[in-house]
């Protein structure tokens, strides 16, 4: 690594004129001078950074271990973790869709709409099958409010394939009949199926994904409206991505209290520990990925806003166990590359092939990294030496069968959906205004600026004139 970095500066006087610095990594930095103008043009060596990974992989396999919290420690308090979980629900979700240069509006308050109103939703919906009789009560406690939380990310997550082409009252329907169909599949796979999934990636997250994929296919059928009539709006702005970056530090920060937030004791340890080490090799896996996919060799901002994240979805149905340090670490990697490579590869590909527009790109965040996370649970169970109830390879068995009860009651019901809210008593959005606060906010400085009246008529028909 001697002469690993390389300063060099080109003046107008002379060009041949450099300064070598102390060496850091085998990246390349070269300031140019071009069009009176100097710019930075970073060449990464990504293969390098990627061994250094693995490096840090190989030193963590050797030399750490796991313990168990001290004995005169108290485990983290619930409380602790529900707070942190709310915070990732209305600050992390809600400002990293906020990636739109002209629909940050809807989406950070929209968030916070559906996230009030679903958590109440939530707490019935999951009481519900904690009652023995029906004379019961429903319990009301800080795990039940978690509990909440967690089913509205669930469509907040869904929420993300039709950011932008949806009225409020779409978004509200979808978000009650989607509750109420989470609840009622975690009861199938954790009470009936006994599958374990601590950091329900199965049933948040590959759940959330394909339903709300699915919703987004249905609504983009059969549509009078052509592509000619879309207005540029689906891209982002400097500032636009800027906020995003805001929600995915929240939720870079606090996933570990998501994975482990079910948990207590030991399990609860071990789920905070693999989650802190999982996101740290993804968020390292995103920048090497989307230095290696882009021809220019630089960063791809959505890349860095998802990618960063995946290692905790990942890592969610095996958080609990003892997959070792290195092991956490080497998910992560995994997940961060498979993150960049659907944004960059596959999401196109699914688009012009199946027809199906994913504004956020949830199925390379939440769905991809929790079906990875899913296999990881049925593999795993064959190499344990022995289950508390059943023989590893029965509950191998069992896990695979709550990945596929959880991808078709998804598919399945997302399509339904999907049919149900493009009635037009609920509203529609025509291409020409998707992704625009404008419709159905007052935004004073575009009003201005074009010298026109807010749309007022937000739930108008598909044939309407608007």
């Amino acid at each position: 690594m001697t002469n690993a970095l390389k300063y060099v500066r080109y003046s107008p006087k002379s060009r041949s004129d450099h300064k070598e610095v102390k060496p850091f990594l085998n990246v390349k930095i070269t300031l140019k001078y071009k069009n009176s103008l100097n710019f930075v043009q970073l060449k990464c060596n990504s293969v390098d950074l990627f061994e250094t990974g693995l490096w840090f992989i190989e030193i963590i396999s050797k030399f750490f271990l796991y313990v168990g919290p001290p004995d005169n420690a108290s485990s983290v308090t619930r409380t602790e973790l529900f707070q942190d979980i709310h915070m990732m629900v209305f600050i992390g979700v809600g400002f990293l869709m906020t990636f739109l240069r002209r629909y940050g509006y809807s989406a950070v308050s929209f968030n916070l709409l559906m996230g009030a109103f679903l958590i109440q939703w939530g707490i019935l919906c999951n009481g519900f099958y904690q009652m023995e009789s029906i004379n019961d009560k429903i319990h009301l406690g800080i795990e039940s409010l978690m509990g909440a939380d967690v089913a509205a990310v669930t469509v907040l997550i869904s929420m993300g394939a039709v950011l932008g082409k949806t009225t409020y009252l779409q978004l509200i329907i979808m978000g009650i009949i989607e509750v109420a169909l989470y609840a009622s599949n975690k009861y199938i796979c954790v009470e009936l199926l006994k599958a374990s999934d601590p950091g329900e990636s199965m049933f948040v997250h590959v759940f959330g994904a394909y339903f709300g994929l699915s919703v987004s296919f249905i609504l983009d059928r059969s549509r009078k409206d052509s592509q000619e009539d879309e207005n540029g709006y689906e891209e982002s702005s400097y500032i636009s991505d800027l906020f995003s970056m805001i929600g995915t530090i929240f939720l870079w920060t606090y996933w570990p209290s998501f994975n482990g937030g079910g948990l207590s004791g030991d399990e609860q340890h071990r789920a905070i520990i693999n989650t802190y080490l999982s996101i740290g090799g993804s968020c390292v896996a995103a920048f090497i990925t989307s230095g290696l996919v882009n021809t220019e060799r630089r960063f791809a901002m959505a890349h860095v806003q998802n990618a960063t994240l995946a290692g905790g979805v990942a890592v969610g149905t095996v958080a609990n166990l003892m997959i070792q340090p290195y092991g956490a670490l080497l998910i992560g990697y995994a997940a961060g590359t498979l993150c960049v490579v659907g944004f960059h590869y596959i999401q196109p590909w699914v688009y012009q092939t199946l027809k199906i527009h994913d504004t956020c790109g949830i199925n390379n965040l939440h769905g991809m990294p929790a079906i990875f996370a899913a296999i990881l649970g049925v593999v795993m169970p064959t190499l344990a030496s022995e289950s508390a109830s059943r023989e590893p390879s029965e509950q191998a068995l069992y896990q695979f069968i709550a990945l596929v009860t959880t991808f078709l009651i998804a598919l399945v019901s997302g399509n339904i959906t999907g049919f149900v809210i493009k009635c037009s008593i609920f509203g529609y959005i025509p291409r020409k205004h998707r992704f625009d606060d404008s419709l159905q906010w007052i935004v004073a400085d575009l009003d201005h600026k074009n010298n026109i009246k807010p749309i007022i008529n937000t739930l108008s028909s598909p044939n309407s004139n608007i």
